[in-house]
């Protein structure tokens, strides 16, 4: 039984709205617009979402010291459960301080973000 449910994923980019009629364009969609954020709507059921990252810096590929580009968002039903479960599994709290919150910020053990969100 798997522990989530991938949600979307999103991409830090300097113009959010930009990237995601670029996408649009590569995959087709409708694009969703809400207070800064952006989601593209995928034929098929896929979303991506696309947010304002100031300083973003493209990615050096392949590079050993780049930023983050992305995170996934992982919909779960028990928000303390899936935290117990993947902190066993070797995940480490970046911002889950804020309970009331809808989400919660993790590292993988290799230090990429993830973020767990109420369904």
């Amino acid at each position: 039984m798997a522990l989530a449910k991938l949600g979307v994923v999103v991409l830090d980019c300097p113009d959010p709205r930009a990237l995601a009629e670029f996408y649009a364009g590569v995959l087709g969609g409708d694009i969703e617009e809400d207070d800064g954020w952006v989601d593209l709507r995928v034929p098929g059921g896929h979303s991506l979402a696309f947010q304002a990252a100031p300083g973003h810096v493209p990615p050096k590929w392949p590079a050993l010291d780049g930023s983050q580009q992305f995170h996934l968002d992982l919909t779960v039903e028990d928000m303390d459960a899936a935290e117990k479960e993947v902190l066993a599994l070797g995940a480490k709290v970046l911002d889950a301080e804020d309970r009331k919150r809808t989400w919660r910020v993790y590292a993988d053990p290799a230090g990429h973000p993830f973020c767990l969100c109420a369904c």
